[in-house]
């Protein structure tokens, strides 16, 4: 069912990313997981459709995103013909390449061979002229960074993305590709770091510093750290979880008792401020960070129902003092 404008936007609150013109949704959809070939397109339809509906505008992708590689941007791609259909001026979508897509030299890291192609590739599995945001997914250590960054200036230039990111740059390499892109008159939109109450390397590496100097925006993924931040794994491995289907990135010897411990203890805080754990988490992320503040934060979903409940979290986003200084003990403990 459309839901009208004024009732869908309600729902979100947006945010400039960095010095920008561009506002996103606070929280984004990522589809990493679940909009594969190896998954229902009824689910990752009504997936979609339900982030929509919740105000999310901005659907990120990446040409490997599957499995198989390239098979999610295909998915997205139908929907976008049989759902979103004269809905494209509402969309921000994304994609990035960097990671391997496929064999021999020109399938992987960051030459302009392989950006360049890789994007005209993902064009053509989403059906689109352009994409609103082009990312290099990792830094690559042999190719020089100049051709990296000339390449995203390209894309931008030729009208096949609006705007050029990051993603997994540590500061100081972002800072290089900030300038390069400055002096090409292409700047930098956005960086996209891992980031979670378990993950912190952003506040601790100088990274978010630099983002806040440079005036780049900033788009966390996996803030429930693979849903171990979530009510899943209180009680044991459910037999359903990613944890349990063998995941690449959350396996069960992650789950130790000492991090269930901490999680059982921030469910409790999350519970005396009105919230589900992972409403909780989602709020932390998008805290101020000093002088940055996250931009938007990427989440996944594999139940449409997921996607409403992360969205209630908005409807509190502010902690007092004491519950940040709660959450860094329980953070803390050993």
């Amino acid at each position: 069912m459309y839901i009208p404008k004024e009732t869908r936007y309600a729902t979100m609150e947006y945010r400039r990313s960095g010095r920008s013109g561009l506002k996103l949704p606070t929280l984004s959809l990522g589809l990493w997981h679940n909009f594969g070939g190896v998954t229902t397109h009824e689910n990752a339809r009504a997936l979609a459709r339900t982030a929509f509906d919740c105000g999310i505008t901005h659907f990120d992708l990446a040409n490997n995103y599957g499995p198989p590689p390239g098979s999610a941007e295909e998915t997205f791609g139908r929907i976008l013909r049989d759902d979103f259909c004269g809905l494209r001026d509402e969309l921000i979508i994304s994609t990035k390449a960097g990671y391997t897509m496929g064999p021999g030299p020109y399938g992987d890291w960051g030459s302009r061979k392989y950006l360049l192609s890789s994007l005209d590739a993902s064009l053509k599995r989403l059906g689109l002229d352009y994409v609103d945001i082009f990312y290099h997914h990792r830094p690559d250590p042999e190719t020089p960074l100049e051709e990296t960054m000339a390449a995203l200036d390209q894309a931008v230039r030729s009208g096949k993305a609006l705007y050029a990111a990051v993603s997994n740059y540590p500061a100081d390499r972002l800072r290089k590709a900030a300038a390069l892109l400055r002096e090409m008159g292409t700047p930098c939109l956005i960086h996209q770091p891992k980031y979670s109450m378990f993950v912190r390397d952003p506040e601790t590496t100088g990274l978010f510093d630099a983002l806040g100097e440079e005036g780049i925006g900033s788009i966390v993924f996996s803030p429930l750290a693979q849903g171990l931040l979530t009510d899943r794994y209180l009680n044991g491995i459910p037999a359903d979880s990613r944890a349990a289907a063998s995941a690449v990135f959350l396996k069960p010897e992650h789950i130790t008792e000492a991090k269930v411990a901490k999680v059982r203890r921030l469910n409790e805080l999350a519970q005396a401020r009105g919230q589900s754990l992972s409403q909780m988490a989602l709020a932390w992320v998008l805290r101020p960070q000093g002088k940055h503040q996250v931009t938007s934060a990427l989440i996944g979903a594999s139940k449409p129902e997921q996607i409403v409940e992360n969205v209630g979290a908005l409807k509190r986003l502010d902690f007092a003092a004491g519950e940040l200084q709660a959450i860094e003990a329980i953070l803390a403990e050993g």
